[in-house]
């Protein structure tokens, strides 16, 4: 026996009608490429995807075709994927911080028939388009007093693009399990690879970051997504934001401290999210000025580990909650946040930041395991490591284009962390597997080592990797940037590591460097460094 009930799909469009309807005077507003602040609302912006949906129903643009993006977070880039999944096409994000040839491939790879990109990317798109033959046309998010000349195959200002149409357009009715985005992981070895989403699972993955015990965002939150929307999804803010009502603010391509700080006070964010090298350039810039945020209450911090020192600091001397999360590319992305159940609601000092470190609980919508290399499930005792393992409707069960397996017999993906689970369901991350350090037959969290050395007052970044060692297999090299003007010394930062960490933990050398290498979604970059330092050895 069935149930009742109508049949209703889960389509992105639905979001943004739904917004329109309810908060359709709330504000969107962006930091554009241009320089001016633009303004808009969630009824404009749903009523300029209608008519891109429309145009690009009429320059024949089918269900499935890949629409590929290469922009920043602006009103602009919104629209446009409610335009294009409205008509059940894909929009395929492209980052522009991948090298040219990850990104032609990314795009043959995924089949993109037109491409959609800012101003700033117009240069970087000329030199990519000879090996892009797919690519019918390119339209740049801009208008006709600013648009430059370009070699761009059929190249058109946005808004004249859209400026044909009338929007009287209905959106197109298909299965809530057509593919609805793609975004392709920045893998360290091989190919990106390439993750579809569907219109199920952003709607439901976007569902379970607004609950109470995720984001808890309402239509009284003022969201920024710092995190770009071609970081997976910018962490489904492009749909949770506009779900809950909330104002949303797009900061556009300036992320530096100063100009987080501005957006933030101007336009009173309560909201936030990005990866930890944001926020210790937001902190840097307040701790140099003197600057105070008097209107954020919430930052979300993931993408790698959030160092101790920042949590304190965000919670400490501004009042700002920090909600550590914990998530992948093929987990669209979100699979944990560190918020407070009543078991832990009474923690103080000490013992509070001991859990905060900690990734959080999963998510409704998101099953959890740690197993052993042979696929044995493991305690969740807060001590034992583990594969972290996950399943759910919005967790990837293969790549794009691979005919690869990627889940086990229960139907779980490895996400390749290494973590435990503690009795109340939360998650640390203790390494990815690849970057554990195995020390005499023992592990030595990377994350753990680094997070207590970026709390040191003079270290602007820190790093660890494993260094071949003849006695032990492996011992921790700690890699220091220090910060501006600040001189402290390999004997400083030992003393302030000494009793913070088991003693056999302890990095069996120092060395200070002037930057540390990223990965295109802001992460540290451990295979640049073990290339760097591949001929190191312990004196």
């Amino acid at each position: 026996m069935l149930g009742l009930m109508q049949d209703w799909p889960l389509l992105i469009h639905r979001v943004i009608d739904y917004a329109a309807t309810q908060h359709p005077h709330r504000a969107v507003i962006s930091r554009s490429v241009e320089g001016p602040m633009r303004r808009t609302t969630y009824h404009d912006v749903r009523l300029r995807a209608l008519k891109l949906a429309q145009r690009l129903a009429r320059d024949g643009v089918k269900l499935g075709d890949r629409i590929g993006t290469l922009a920043w977070n602006t009103d602009r880039h919104l629209e446009s994927w409610y335009g294009i999944t409205g008509i059940g096409a894909i929009y395929h994000t492209l980052n522009p911080r991948l090298f040219e040839e990850q990104l032609i491939y990314i795009a043959n790879h995924g089949g993109d028939k037109m491409i959609f990109l800012d101003l700033t990317f117009v240069a970087l798109a000329e030199k990519l388009a000879p090996h892009l033959s797919a690519v019918e046309r390119y339209v740049i998010f801009t208008d006709a007093a600013h648009m430059p000349k370009t070699t761009l195959k059929n190249a058109v200002a946005y808004e004249d693009y859209i400026s044909e149409v009338d929007g009287d357009f209905q959106w197109r009715e298909f299965d809530e399990n057509t593919a609805a985005g793609m975004c392709y992981t920045s893998g360290t070895t091989g190919h990106p690879k390439g993750v579809v989403y569907s219109h199920r699972s952003n709607v439901l993955h976007a569902m379970s970051v607004m609950m109470p015990d995720s984001l808890c965002l309402s239509s009284r939150d003022t969201v920024m997504p710092v995190v770009p929307l071609f970081h997976a999804n910018s962490w489904s803010l492009a749909f949770s934001a506009p779900m809950a009502g909330a104002t949303l603010v797009m900061p556009g391509a300036k992320l530096d401290g100063e100009s987080v700080f501005n957006i933030i006070e101007t336009e009173n964010v309560s909201v936030t999210a990005a990866v930890p090298t944001v926020w210790l350039g937001l902190l840097q810039y307040l701790e140099s000025t003197g600057q105070r945020l008097t209107k954020l209450k919430r930052v979300a911090i993931g993408g790698s580990a959030c160092p101790r020192a920042v949590t304190e600091a965000f919670e400490q001397k501004y009042g700002v909650e920090v909600i550590h999360a914990w998530g992948m590319t093929e987990m669209s992305p979100i699979g944990s946040f560190c918020t407070l159940k009543p078991e832990v609601a009474d923690l103080k000092g000490t013992a509070l930041y001991d859990l905060k470190q900690k990734q959080g609980f999963a998510q409704f919508t998101v099953d959890m395991k740690i197993t052993d290399d042979d696929g044995k499930i493991l305690p969740w005792d807060g001590k034992t490591f583990g594969r972290l393992k996950v399943r759910g409707p919005a967790v990837s069960k293969a790549y794009y284009g691979l005919d690869e397996a990627i889940l086990d017999n229960e139907g779980y993906f490895d996400t390749g962390d290494v973590a435990t689970i503690d009795e109340h369901g939360y998650m640390n991350i203790t390494d990815r597997a690849k970057d554990v350090i195995k020390s005499g037959g023992e592990w030595i969290s990377s994350i753990d080592l680094e997070n207590v050395a970026v709390g040191h007052p003079d270290v602007a970044e820190a790093a660890v990797i494993g260094i071949a060692h003849e006695k032990w297999g492996e011992r921790p090299l700690l890699i220091i940037v220090r910060k501006k003007d600040r001189q402290p010394t390999k004997e400083d930062i030992l003393k302030f590591i000494e009793g913070k960490i088991a003693k056999w933990w302890m990095p069996d050398d120092i060395v200070f460097v002037d930057d540390i290498p990223h990965t295109a979604t802001g992460k540290i970059s451990k295979k640049n460094l073990r290339d760097k330092f591949k001929d190191f050895r312990f004196s």
